[in-house]
């Protein structure tokens, strides 16, 4: 038994609010369970210095974590003067996987910043971030079509993250933070809408994993994908 009382293959309650800031191009507030993130796209008539003058856009990202997201607070990143190294390794993943959904031809030569702020953390930020990252940037894109100023939707799919791993021998899908920091193998998984592969990030964080057991994670992940792309069209509808 999970200790949500979930059946294996059952995700966490999911709701997307959208427009929930009254500046940001594109905004939404995604709730999985007790994980609750707000994500804004901010659109810019730049690129940078690297890309420039090459007629393509960019989708980048920048993550963080409230003080009292977490059950203690946690020192602000700006008081210690870095980032850390978790802080990083997120945000690149979120702009990368963001782009792998978008026509970079078709955004034209503009950029797009996804911020992902968690506001309560119960497991998966990165994976709610992603998912309610992708619908901010659906928003404003919405805004650049309906504008005028470009003609051709350069979002191929929507993008969507899960989080499954293997709790007490089990295979299990959208791990919480009881099952996150008990689970003998944790994994993250990235899709297109149409369940193309984007990322696989899986560790042993105790125990090993079979061929068999990684098919497993993979449909669990596959179904909790069709779920949330479901709700993110939903949601920009």
């Amino acid at each position: 038994m999970r200790p949500s009382g979930r059946q294996l293959n059952e995700m966490r309650s999911v709701s997307i609010e959208t427009n929930v800031t009254k500046h940001a191009e594109g905004s939404c507030m995604i709730k999985m369970g007790d994980t609750h993130v707000l994500c804004t796209a901010t659109l810019e008539a730049r690129v940078p210095p690297f890309i420039k003058g090459s007629g393509l856009g960019w989708v980048t990202a920048e993550y963080g974590m409230l003080p009292r997201s977490t059950t203690s607070r946690m020192r602000r990143e700006a008081a210690a003067g870095k980032q850390g190294g978790r802080t990083v390794e997120i945000q690149r993943l979120i702009g990368r996987s963001l782009r792998a959904g978008v026509d970079r031809v078709a955004l034209g030569e503009r950029q797009i910043t996804i911020d992902c702020d968690v506001i309560q953390a119960d497991g998966g930020t990165r994976c709610a971030s992603i998912t309610g990252g992708w619908v901010a940037l659906r928003l404003a894109v919405n805004k650049l079509l309906k504008s005028g100023e470009i003609t051709t939707d350069p979002l191929i799919s929507p993008v969507a993250a899960i989080s499954c791993g293997i709790y007490a021998g089990q295979p299990v899908l959208d791990l919480d933070y009881p099952e996150d920091s008990e689970a003998g193998v944790d994994g993250n998984f990235i899709m297109l809408g149409n369940k193309n592969l984007i990322e696989v990030q899986m560790s042993a964080e105790g125990s090993v994993f079979s061929r068999d057991q990684m098919n497993q994670l993979m449909d669990l992940a596959e179904k909790g994908v069709e779920e949330l792309a479901a709700k993110q069209l939903e949601a920009t509808a």
